[in-house]
């Protein structure tokens, strides 16, 4: 399936990295890649039409930090998104450290969390992974950070510009080792949080539609305390209601289904349920043929890939993309070059050294649409949802706000097409609940979708 382009990075040198987030970190429209550094520099990769070169400004590389994750959305309302980075809670030298949470401010970024006024919000405790989530449908977005043996945490951008933890106002400040954060319309048109821990149940939050949130995990059948979870992912498999990917540490692959009555059932086959030192998990349609692929990123054994196939999971070859020795602590998609392909970003760490990789899969002549949409600020709506309907078939996609595990992808809903070259119709509805849909969109192409005016 894959094949490797990582002489395509510039200066590619072995490093400990962390979290990958796709976002546009510069501001001209077409996204980066930005990597978390680990004991060394983060990394924001663009792509400058023949290679991917660092152009991370020594703020956002925030040399020295332990950085563990990292996600983007617009807090502030600007039109832009800001950055959130996960640090470890001590640095190698034994300094007391605390997360970022970057701003643009024209020609240079700041750290919000640095500010006099929001030193006392910042987070200091052990976490794991951020993820992004419009919980009131405002088009202004906070960063949820799952806490590693303490409280979830939910960061938003109250008056005066200050920073404040809601998590408790929300009713999701539970106590975990949290791990991977899946935010989606799961149970509703209001986005809902499945965050996934170790050494304890899963947790289901279901959004009341005011921002406020329920938890139902045991009830709705994702609790599931047997295994040590890492990543959550969205999986469309027929087009309807979306399933839960689940990837453990050294315990079974969870794909749960959810049922006409809202609870959920394991239904992942034997291949696919197969344990593994998994971490984050992707779903994306890597050959454009209409039907999402999972990849599983793993540490220190091969990583795996799985395609739709005669109505079941089964496992195909990934090619270059194996990494049998690979120490993967991360990975996501994006179509880095415009040529409607999605391209496979995996780096590596913790325990030894390696280089970022980056992987294209194998060329063909499938059809293919990219669907944008915006928040009423022009950010990318992360979290709203998009059905493309083509050739008697449906396909729906969430706009990622993270994550695999310790990741976030493209804010941008891909559709693999096949052999179709027409689309009847796409449908866009944003976390508020409004929807908009086109008529027989051009195939090819990036479809940007504003949201509407009030």
């Amino acid at each position: 399936m894959f094949v490797d382009c990582s002489q395509l990075i510039a200066g590619n040198r072995p490093g400990l990295y962390n979290g990958v987030s796709v976002a546009d970190a510069d501001g001209d429209g077409r996204c980066e890649v930005l990597v978390a550094g680990d004991a060394t520099a983060n990394l924001v990769l663009k792509w400058d039409g023949d290679r991917l070169v660092d152009i991370a400004d020594p703020v956002l590389a925030d040399a020295g930090r332990r950085a563990l994750s990292i996600a983007a959305a617009d807090v502030d309302g600007d039109g832009r998104e800001e950055i959130y980075v996960v640090n470890a809670a001590a640095v190698p030298d034994g300094e007391e450290t605390c997360d970022r949470l970057f701003a643009n401010f024209g020609e240079r970024w700041l750290d919000l969390f640095s500010q006099a006024e929001n030193a006392g919000a910042a987070n200091r405790l052990p976490a794991r992974s951020v993820a992004a989530i419009d919980r009131e449908g405002r088009g202004r977005y906070g960063f949820l950070v799952a806490g590693d043996g303490s409280p979830l945490r939910l960061f938003e951008l109250h008056r005066r510009g200050r920073l404040v933890d809601v998590a408790e106002e929300a009713g999701i400040d539970l106590i975990a080792h949290g791990r991977g954060l899946l935010c989606a319309p799961l149970l509703g048109d209001a986005t809902d949080i499945v965050a996934v821990n170790e050494a304890g149940p899963n947790f289901l939050f279901h959004n009341l539609g005011d921002g406020t949130f329920e938890e139902l995990a045991g009830e709705r059948g994702l609790a599931d305390s047997r295994i040590a979870g890492r990543g959550a992912v969205p999986v469309d498999a027929d087009g309807e209601a979306l399933q839960v990917l689940i990837a453990s540490w050294e315990g079974p692959q969870r794909l749960y289904q959810q049922r006409s009555g809202g609870g959920f059932v394991d239904i992942a086959n034997a291949d696919l349920s197969m344990p593994a030192r998994a971490r984050t998990v992707i779903a994306a349609d890597f050959d454009n043929d209409g039907h999402v692929e999972l990849f599983f990123n793993a540490f220190g054994e091969r990583n795996r890939l799985f395609a739709w196939r005669d109505d079941q999971w089964t496992e195909v070859e990934c090619g270059d993309a194996t990494l049998p020795r690979g120490f993967g602590t991360g990975a996501a998609v994006a179509d880095i070059d415009g040529d409607g392909r999605l391209e496979l970003i995996v780096v590596h760490g913790e325990t030894a050294a390696q280089p970022p990789a980056l992987f294209r899969p194998m060329p063909n002549k499938n059809a293919w649409l990219r669907v944008q949409p915006l928040t009423p600020y022009g950010a990318p709506a992360r979290g709203a949802l998009v059905t493309c309907t083509a050739g008697g078939r449906r396909q729906r996609r969430v706009v990622c706000g993270g994550s695999g595990y310790l990741c976030q992808m493209e804010p941008v809903a891909h559709f693999g097409l096949g052999t179709v070259h027409a689309v009847d119709q796409v449908e866009v509805r944003w976390p508020d609940g409004v929807v908009v849909t086109i008529d027989q969109p051009p195939v090819g192409r990036v479809l940007t979708v504003q949201h509407p005016p009030e």
